[in-house]
């Protein structure tokens, strides 16, 4: 298992949703603060966001924004524009354009997408990320996140057999490089990277913590762990809590837990091989340390989830 692919599964809920969008000028959209994280890729034209916090950034042809936390932001050719409140379907999709004007040739071509995130339980890997991801076009060697984007906006532009599960994939996929080449430009533009993006290019803290994503029902002890990462004890200790923000048992805890949580929410497994899963040897003691974790017992969890 890899990290980044770990940490989103468990927080990602439901199923993601986008959609090709014409603009007209002048046009103005403000998505409020909820639960949901947005991409956005103008594929033609040029734009503004307008971040809850923060400075204005000037959007143009091939620039792809990511906004992760769920607060509000606006797009919008003007910014002297009050933008119009975006409200989504039920299901969480993007609500149909109006229709343009007879021979209307829109001015800004734009491929947006959503997803919806259990915030309840966020990875550090994804709290860390700034306001706004923005990944400017022709800015990092980002082949594959470019193709993907072309694949998603020929599938959304002519639906054809199997379409359906071809965008849900590919959203997944965008997602996946969106987050990796703002990581690896993270570590290009430091010469001292800090945090995750430090975490992701440690070969040692990498190899640990695969290990933990891998068997996270695995006795692992921090000896166990420091082999893995080819160091000593208190050299590990020191380099991964300095890097992941907690020492390595508490990861551990804390990845039970959550990949518990995500288990319960979205399967049907009985507690006992919940527990299992997850490193308890009893059903008893998985459920004291679900509660100690989330204040509610593994079965008032699922029912709530449901």
């Amino acid at each position: 298992m890899d990290v980044l692919s770990d940490a989103l599964a468990a927080m990602r809920t439901g199923r993601p949703h986008s959609g090709l969008r014409d603009k007209y000028a002048p046009w103005g959209m403000r998505v409020e603060d909820g639960d949901g994280a947005g991409f956005h890729v103008l594929l033609r034209g040029s734009g503004w966001l307008v971040p809850a916090a923060g400075e204005p950034v000037a959007l143009g042809p091939g620039d792809i924004v990511f906004l992760s936390h769920g607060r509000g932001y606006a797009l919008t050719s003007d910014l002297d524009r009050e933008p119009e409140v975006l409200r989504f379907n039920a299901d969480g999709s993007l609500p149909a354009p109006p229709a343009p004007a007879p021979g209307a040739v829109p001015d800004t071509v734009m491929l947006c997408g959503a997803y919806w995130l259990d915030r309840t339980r966020a990875h550090p890997l994804l709290s860390e990320l700034p306001e706004v991801v923005h990944l400017p076009a022709g800015a990092g060697d980002h082949d594959a996140l470019r193709a993907v984007v072309e694949l998603l906006a020929a599938e959304l532009a002519e639906p054809r057999p199997g379409a359906d599960h071809i965008v849900v994939s590919l959203l997944d996929t965008l997602l996946l490089y969106i987050l990796r080449a703002w990581w690896q430009d993270e570590a290009r533009r430091s010469d001292h990277p800090t945090g995750w993006a430090a975490a992701l290019a440690d070969p040692a803290v990498t190899a640990a913590l695969q290990a933990v994503h891998a068997a996270p029902h695995h006795p692992w002890t921090v000896e166990e762990l420091a082999s893995r990462a080819g160091l000593s004890r208190a050299a590990f200790a020191r380099r991964f809590t300095t890097l992941v923000g907690r020492p390595p048992l508490s990861y551990l805890t804390w990845w039970r837990m959550t990949t518990a949580g995500r288990l319960l929410r979205d399967d049907a497994l009985p507690l006992r091989h919940v527990a299992q899963r997850t490193g308890y040897t009893s059903e008893f003691a998985f459920a004291k340390a679900f509660k100690r974790e989330y204040g509610v017992a593994p079965g008032q969890y699922r029912r709530k989830a449901s």
